[in-house]
């Protein structure tokens, strides 16, 4: 059943109306035309007939943009699918890294090269930390990073997700070096390294002319008022907090599925559309995470929104150290061999596309809904007509 309420349908209401006194860059305009007509006739789709009562039934297509609230549920299940070749028999450690909000409008101008330094400075902090003999891990660590860009309240608000195996395996690839069940590093530490080296990467950009410095950043186009600009930053306060370890391989999994391929707002949260208002819910962290509504303008909605849409291939879920690309099929199987040969890991499931949604749903698709004794097949395939005007 179609959700009440849908971004979508705020594109589709208010979508010209923004463009209009709005200047979008291409990428924004094409991801909203995407989420607007997801699962419409214009992105053309089949018809299917029930082969015993001969119900029939119009099936859409969806647009799979990454930002599209309705397209995330499979692309993720086959993604938590592939991750458990690669889980380890130890504990894991789910770490976050947040940039202070004073970095915002350099990081809204520059988005590309600001968002690439955030994964380099927490890649660099961790492996920094790993080889510290004060930490007794004293090794490669591997971890997976997901990037959030949003707030509850759908503001701006830029932070990476770490899922960090407890441990590190040496440098030479002999011994694996198992952290404390309870603790890896200590966060406050973590906070003061990775606030410098986040800031030593935007001085150097800034140094080789790679920022663009407009509007309220113009400022601080003049090599004084950056040093100042940056030397303020280290005034601030930078968020990094570890949270309570996991317990074993299904809890990380089901972390994973929590995080990874969240979008800015879920349809489920947006509870009213009218007269040019959107209500939408949101958890309230300072009041212990309470639920909560907020009301805004239809133009407000989407500015913020929009705020979230990634630059054009920009990889918001990354790998590094030994689960690296490069480096965790060999890495994977050595560890597993260091730690315990014998333990047993949830193992990769090989199924489709009707075999998944049935065990996310428990329903079976090919089934007729209205005879509940037929299958649907297939009878006509229909155009789509937003690839044939494109």
């Amino acid at each position: 059943m179609k959700n009440k309420h849908e971004v979508g349908d705020i594109f589709r209401l208010y979508g010209k109306e923004y463009q209009k006194q709005t200047n979008l860059p291409y990428k924004k305009l094409k991801v909203m035309h995407k989420i607007k007509i997801c699962r419409t006739a214009q992105l053309g789709g089949h018809v299917e007939q029930c082969d015993h009562c001969s119900f029939e039934r119009i099936a859409y297509n969806s647009c799979r943009d990454r930002h599209c609230p309705k397209c995330q549920t499979m692309v993720k299940e086959k993604w938590l699918n592939d991750r458990k070749a690669d889980l380890l028999p130890c504990n894991y450690f789910h770490m976050v890294f947040t940039i202070p909000h004073e970095l915002n409008p350099i990081r809204l101008l520059n988005p590309k090269i600001m968002l690439s330094y955030l994964f380099a400075a927490v890649s660099q902090t961790l492996q920094v930390f790993a080889r510290d003999p004060q930490w007794k891990v004293q090794g490669q660590l591997g971890f997976i990073s997901v990037l959030h860009t949003w707030s509850q309240k759908l503001t701006d608000h830029f932070h990476i997700h770490c899922l960090v195996a407890g441990g590190a395996l040496s440098f030479d690839k002999n011994r694996w070096n198992p952290s404390k069940k309870s603790f890896l590093f200590r966060a406050q530490s973590l906070s003061k390294e990775f606030k410098k080296r986040y800031l030593g990467l935007l001085k150097k950009a800034y140094l080789n002319n790679e920022l663009s410095l407009e509007g309220k950043m113009a400022k601080y186009k003049s090599k004084q008022e950056f040093t100042s600009f940056v030397q303020s930053l280290f005034m601030v306060k930078w968020n990094t907090y570890a949270k309570r370890p996991f317990a074993g391989p299904e809890q990380v999994l089901e972390y994973l599925g929590r995080y990874t391929h969240r979008v800015a707002i879920s349809n489920n949260r947006i509870k009213s559309i009218d007269n040019g208002q959107v209500c939408f819910e949101y958890r309230d962290r300072a009041d212990n995470n309470t639920s909560k509504t907020m009301t805004v303008s239809a133009h407000e909605f989407i500015r913020r929104f929009l705020l979230h849409v990634l630059p054009h291939n920009f990889m918001k879920i990354r790998y590094f150290g030994f689960l690296s690309h490069r480096n965790k099929k060999q890495a994977i199987k050595l560890i597993r061999k260091l730690i315990d040969p014998d333990a047993k890991i949830p193992q990769k499931t090989e199924e489709t596309y009707l075999e998944m949604m049935h065990r996310l749903t428990g329903h079976d698709l090919l089934c007729c809904p209205k005879c509940k004794e037929g299958k649907m097949t297939i009878i006509k395939k229909l155009p789509n007509q937003f690839l044939n005007s494109s």
